[in-house]
């Protein structure tokens, strides 16, 4: 038996490749499914099952592409109505795998067709739990997300996956192993560990969702406490996964265009494109075609992009690294933008080497930030300054007398900004703030200053700071 957890950081996400005895289990396979293909046929295997542990909300899942090249059914827990075929299981329902089984136990309340993968060795052991967003490692996944189409409030569901938490997980042996569905930076929960591997017995001890003395009234408040608004594109990733109606991530590839810089800016000006730089930040700040929005392909590129540009079919012309280009629109695809016109040839050196305007973003280190701080106090000014983390980090900690402007709702502030003045905007390391920049400058915020290094710079200064929040700064 071999089991291998394939974890995509971006998304935070865990598929897994199961095989014994030449046959082999998919759970939760990303868009692109050759990887799983190859992997199978290098160790003479056959894909038999593809398992689904619900219509997830954070990517857009590859089992209808999987099902279609191998052959093997696409698997769902009872209650799942997909568009497609697919095996609509029974709850207790065993599917032997070589020597091991795959049992399915429904364990609704995060979806209502939630269910988790009970695998048992080829003696007839419980060895792992693939618990899908049902259990994560130090968390369980929110009861918020479906209640639109389950027509129930998050409130009920909850209730839901209370019991089954209670009736189907917690009563597996602390031995079992849990492969989750998800790991810390996604935002099926709310407070997901970065570990990716653990067992029954550590979450009983360390998930406060898994406490033996818990109500059910209490799991409620608790899990349904401090949940933020979920993504956008949440909803428009499941009916994709539902309905099953997308392309081949090899056939999105083929129809990305690789234009010359003036072919670049015909099609840019013509179309009503994003033109999208997934550069490095320092990069970006250096030089950027005008207008254009950075979303940096090394940090959490695939979520900030379902944050912050709401609609996935969206014409979408790239600027990318050199070589990077297909794993660019990959990496889109990943989470349903499908519509990537194409991509600057040569990247951004092509358009400065041939002389097309181009623009910057003006940054200072936080040493200079509390130099220019010291020098206002003296003349009785005000620095503004902008801190776009989110409401937890901020809440830890923060610059004295600066308010909350999360970069998830920019654009609830826009307001704030001031036109003519310079202002500050800093994150915690620069990546968010960058984004943050790249958005006000192409709605016409020119004067905007960015921090280099963020609040992890700033905290290593004399620059004053509190974690008191005044309810009047939180919107």
């Amino acid at each position: 038996m071999k089991i291998e957890q394939i974890y995509t950081g971006c998304l935070a996400q865990g598929a897994y490749f199961i095989e014994s005895k030449g046959e082999v289990a998919i759970i939760d396979p990303l868009r692109e499914v050759q990887p799983y293909i190859d992997k199978a046929n290098h160790n003479k295997a056959k894909i038999k099952y593809i398992f689904e542990t619900h219509f997830h909300a954070d990517f857009v899942s590859g089992h209808v592409t999987l099902a279609q090249k191998t052959g093997a059914p696409i698997i769902y827990g009872p209650t799942a109505n997909p568009s497609f075929p697919a095996h609509i299981s029974k709850d207790g329902e065993v599917f032997q795998l070589g020597e091991i089984t795959i049992t399915v136990l429904h364990t609704p309340g995060h979806t209502l067709e939630s269910s988790c993968y009970l695998l048992k060795d080829k003696n007839g052991k419980d060895y792992a739990l693939f618990s899908g967003d049902t259990l994560f490692l130090g968390d369980v996944g929110r009861p918020d997300l479906a209640q639109k189409a389950a027509h129930m409030t998050q409130e009920q569901l909850a209730g839901i996956l209370f019991d089954s938490l209670r009736n189907k997980v917690m009563t597996l042996a602390d031995d079992v192993i849990v492969y989750p569905a998800h790991g810390a930076g996604s935002a099926c929960g709310k407070n997901l560990s970065k570990e990716t591997v653990g067992s029954i017995g550590e979450q009983k001890q360390v998930n406060y969702a898994l406490r033996a003395n818990m109500t059910k009234e209490e799991f409620i408040q608790e899990v349904t406490q401090g949940l933020l608004p979920p993504p956008v594109y949440f909803p428009l990733n499941v009916k994709l996964n539902k309905e099953g109606s997308y392309e081949n991530v090899e056939d999105i590839i083929k129809d990305a265009v690789p234009y010359d810089a003036k072919t670049f800016e015909m099609v840019a000006n013509e179309i009503d494109a994003v033109i999208l730089d997934v550069r490095h930040q320092d990069d970006y700040a250096k030089g950027h075609i005008p207008k254009s929005i950075f979303i940096g392909i090394d940090g959490d590129f695939a979520p900030w992009v379902g944050a912050l540009i709401p609609d996935i079919k969206q014409p979408l012309l790239l600027i990318t690294p050199v070589g990077r280009e297909e794993e660019s629109i990959i990496r889109l695809a990943r989470v349903g933008y499908d519509n990537t016109l194409g991509f600057l040839k040569g990247g951004f050196d092509t358009w400065k080497n041939e002389g097309f305007e181009y623009d910057t973003v003006s940054s200072v280190t936080a040493e200079t930030l509390e130099e220019i701080i010291d020098e206002a106090e003296v003349e009785k000014q005000k620095v503004t300054i902008f801190d776009v983390r989110k409401e937890g980090e901020y809440t830890a900690e923060h610059i004295l007398d600066v308010s909350s402007t999360p970069l998830d709702y920019i654009n609830d502030h826009l307001s704030e900004f001031p036109k003519e003045d310079e202002f500050y905007l800093h994150c915690a390391g620069g990546y968010r703030s960058m984004i943050a920049a790249s958005i006000l400058k192409a709605r016409g915020y020119h004067n905007v200053i960015n921090v280099a290094g963020g609040f992890a710079a700033i905290k290593k200064t004399a620059i004053k700071t509190t974690n008191y929040v005044c309810p009047s700064t939180l919107k």
